[in-house]
């Protein structure tokens, strides 16, 4: 009945109904057929009101709605078009300056939005035709944008690290209490967000690398943007800083506050709102029209979140009803291999599913399932959380159904073939890997960091 209840999930998604409603809906139609069938207890439908008053009543998950305002309020400022048109005067002389600048461009406005689509959607509307006229090869173009504007995935304060956190938290103290532990240890966003910064800055590092070689390698693809009038004299210098001080000020209120335990993540979160509204101010961007958009946009998707989790919270309690979770504590313990073998299955599934369903999906209905059985083989959550962050970062990359690729479909010139973007991000998916394949090796990458500070 578990599996059956999985497959008729991704027939209704397939059908193109919400998945909200799919995801609740599906678990009271196989309430009744449990019912029905004698293979369900309706009694674990008592539970739902206590979960729902834990969603509601959940101080951290009011993170999600204060960063989301914080990164459509800094995109309506129009930060990421000062930044860039600041970072090609500063690199424009350079062979593959300009792709550099996206790069480093879309690691700020990740840093900042924390939303993928938000920041693939900015960036094609911003930079692409910029590359094009330069004479940048479409291909290279078009993959760097997606590969920069999944980085979302994975910088801090990441939305998807928020939720994350938050999931993780629960599966690695159920963990520990089906272990027969009852003081629980317990994993933070904060653990997270400082065990994500070296796997950010190695992605980073890398496409600038790659940038750079076929800058080298094959100059045509990525010619100089002809700014040959440009000096880097002191006004150049000026506007650099003046560009950059604000949204780094802004990142580093928000991360630091956080990492040295000065502030919780929804109290962190609060912070970067206000200070994207006084950046908007300064900037004289401030408009009632322009907050009243911002507060529908961020309304839109903080419903949208948070009714996924509603329906996720329902159909993990029915997809227990019918004992899925020991299905699949069965499943990955005759895997031959251990712990290693069931974290790469479980990866694999994750990559695949990232081709239909939203990181929030996968991050409310699979997490919880499998997540404390990994725990209780004995992985680190912060090792687990970045690996699946990357993993589904790559998945959304990869052709032919990544959704960075449909984001910035929606927005490229006509003349782009969609073909020429999923040729450009494969580079990008490789490094991507390369990434993923290094923090499995060597765990340190990823939990060195918070075992420091903490």
């Amino acid at each position: 009945m578990p599996l059956y209840l999985f497959a008729a999930v991704f027939v209704f998604l397939l059908a193109g109904y919400p998945v909200a409603f799919t995801l609740a809906g599906t678990a009271l139609l196989f309430t009744g057929i449990g019912e029905l069938t004698g293979t369900f207890d309706p009694a674990f439908l008592e539970a739902l009101p206590n979960r729902l008053y834990g969603i509601i009543s959940n101080q951290l998950l009011i993170a999600v709605p204060l960063f989301v305002f914080m990164g459509v309020m800094l995109e309506r400022s129009k930060i990421a078009d000062e930044l860039l048109t600041t970072m090609s005067r500063l690199f424009g002389n350079l062979r593959g300056g300009l792709g550099i600048s996206v790069v480093l461009v879309g690691m700020l406005l990740a840093a900042s939005t924390g939303i993928v689509g938000a920041t693939v959607v900015t960036m094609g509307l911003l930079s692409l035709p910029t590359m094009l006229k330069s004479g940048y090869d479409p291909k290279i173009s078009t993959g760097l944008i997606c590969a920069s504007g999944t980085l979302g995935q994975i910088i801090p304060p990441s939305i998807v690290l928020v939720l994350l956190g938050d999931v993780l938290s629960n599966a690695y103290q159920q963990a520990q209490l089906d272990m027969g532990i009852f003081a629980p240890e317990t994993v933070s966003v904060a653990d997270l967000f400082v065990g994500a910064l070296i796997p950010g800055l190695m992605l980073v590092t890398l496409y600038i690398a790659y940038i750079i070689a076929v800058a080298f390698f094959y100059k045509d693809a990525m010619p100089t943007t002809n700014m040959k009038g440009i000096k880097h004299d002191t006004k150049l210098l000026h506007d650099v800083i003046k560009s950059l001080i604000p949204p780094l000020t802004l990142i580093l209120a928000v991360l630091g506050s956080i990492i040295g335990g000065l502030a919780t993540p929804t109290e962190a979160a609060s912070i970067g709102a206000v200070g994207a509204m006084l950046l908007a101010k300064i900037k004289n961007r401030l408009t009632i029209d322009a907050l009243q958009e911002v507060v529908r946009s961020t309304t839109r998707v903080s419903c949208m979140v948070f009714m996924i989790l509603i329906g996720a919270a329902l159909f993990s309690l029915v997809f227990r009803g019918f004992e899925g979770d020991e299905l699949i504590q069965d499943l990955l313990g005759d895997l031959e291999g251990g712990k290693y073998h069931a974290l790469f299955a479980v990866m694999l599934v994750m990559f695949l599913l990232g081709f239909v369903l939203d990181f929030i999906e996968i991050t409310f209905v699979i997490v919880p399932i499998v997540g404390p059985v990994l725990l209780a083989m004995g992985i680190d959550p912060v090792w687990l959380g970045i690996l699946i962050a990357i993993n589904l970062q790559t998945s959304f990359l990869t052709p032919p159904f990544g959704f960075a690729l449909f984001y910035l479909r929606g927005v490229a010139p006509a003349e782009i073939k969609t073909t020429q973007i999923y040729q450009g991000v494969m580079p990008f998916i490789i490094i991507q890997l390369v990434v993923m394949g290094m923090i499995a090796y060597w765990p340190l990458l990823a939990t060195w960091l918070p075992s420091q500070i903490n």
